[in-house]
């Protein structure tokens, strides 16, 4: 049962959002442990209304926004979109390099190249079916972020008080982490991912015939599934979160140890406080999710690009059945590679990546509640008032997040 929900929860961690959860614990300790549970009821409110989307319309979440919006808003919408995921596969594929290269013998130039091709290479060739059971047991890496935490020594009555007492600062350096964090774990290339990946199984399980073509049969137990699908997989991306918090306070912030700029400097400086199994299982695991999340990203700005442009899309199609989506892939995972060779440092790299996603987040939020609150078109399936309430209070979270950002940033 478990699919598009899990995979989505799972991407979310992906290097880049390692490395702001293992800065988190760094400078902050324990105490920002309540952000993980925090954030997980928005998180899921809103995957749960693109979920839905896709299942109800037949469609992914730009044909829905281009069916009730119109083109014009959609093109600034994705634009934006890939720009940010651009970015975010760059960081990601540099951090995968720069993590192979600390476990195994190779320049970070190779492993560059090897992970974008073997990721593109994987995407283009595996039939969809293997593909998204591919991706499902890559989910499985992240449990190295909670057998790491068995290799360290933690103070239980501090994770439980930064748990459920949140220690809220007005200083600067918290509210920076604040933004970040929801930054990096409410993404847009979430909101396309999924929709799309639930019209792929409606394609898979016979229920429509092609995506965006005709009137999808689903039942209500596929609403339920998704709904069990997507609960399952927002947990166990917060839990995976809140353990690498955890290590990386129980470890770098207790020895002093605050500048951690990218993930594999993280997994570099448990070394010496965790010992060999937390950084090898730390550094392994930053390999495994960066071949989960980067076809993620790549994926959803080739779903967003192809619907918005009227492409044949879907990673159940052939490579010449659908070249223009195939080619938007290959795109967007090769300005990724060239990232990397920017003069540009890999923290604001990183950076740079969560100032684009947290502008591309809230006028898409607005985008989905329109669309899932609209009868017309989700007919009896459309948003209850609790998924309205959090709903909006993530698109308003989010936009407050944009603001800030920016009163940091000047």
């Amino acid at each position: 049962m478990l699919g598009p929900g899990l995979i989505t929860g799972a991407s979310d961690d992906d290097p880049s959002g390692i490395a702001t959860y293992a800065q988190t614990g760094a400078v902050f300790g324990y105490r920002n442990l309540w952000l993980a549970l925090f954030s997980l009821p928005f998180m899921t409110a809103v995957q749960e209304m693109c979920g839905k989307i896709g299942i109800v319309t037949g469609k992914g979440l730009a044909g829905a926004i281009r069916t009730r919006y119109g083109r014009t808003i959609l093109f600034g919408a994705v634009g934006l979109l890939f720009l940010a995921n651009t970015v975010n596969i760059g960081a990601d594929l540099g951090a995968m390099a720069a993590s192979a290269k600390l476990l195994l013998p190779g320049h970070f130039v190779f492993w560059l190249f090897f992970f974008a091709f073997l990721i593109v290479f994987l995407q283009i060739l595996v039939p969809y079916r293997r593909y998204a059971k591919v991706l499902k047991y890559l989910a499985l890496s992240l449990f190295a972020y909670v057998i790491a935490s068995f290799f360290v020594s933690a103070d239980w009555g501090a994770v439980a008080r930064g748990t459920f007492f949140p220690s809220v600062s007005l200083s600067p350096e918290f509210w920076m982490n604040v933004v970040a964090f929801l930054g990096t774990t409410i993404s847009p290339y979430l909101f396309f991912w999924q929709a799309g990946e639930e019209v792929e199984e409606e394609i898979v399980k016979g229920e429509i015939r092609e995506m965006g073509k005709g009137i999808p049969k689903f039942s209500s137990r596929d609403i339920d599934d998704m709904r069990t699908d997507t609960v399952i997989g927002m947990v166990f991306s917060n839990l995976v979160s809140f353990f690498i918090i955890l290590v990386s306070a129980a470890t770098l912030h207790a020895n002093g140890v605050t500048g951690i700029e990218t993930a594999d400097q993280a997994a570099s400086a448990l070394l010496p406080f965790a010992g060999e199994y937390a950084f090898f299982l730390f550094a392994a695991g930053i390999i495994g999710t960066g071949l989960l999340s980067v076809p993620v990203l790549a994926g959803s700005a080739s779903y967003a690009v192809s619907e918005s442009l009227g492409w044949r899309e879907g990673l159940g199609k052939r490579f010449s059945r659908a070249k223009g989506f195939y080619g938007i892939i290959i795109l967007a995972s090769l300005l990724g590679l060239l990232v990397n060779f920017l003069p540009v440092p890999p923290f604001k790299m990183l950076y740079y990546a969560a100032v684009l996603n947290g502008i591309a987040a809230p006028p898409l939020l607005f985008f989905i509640l329109g669309i899932s609150g609209d009868r017309k078109i989700m007919g009896k399936y459309a948003n209850s008032r609790t998924l309205n309430v959090l709903g909006y209070a993530t698109a308003l979270l989010m936009s407050l997040s944009v603001v800030l950002l920016f009163i940091f940033l000047l």
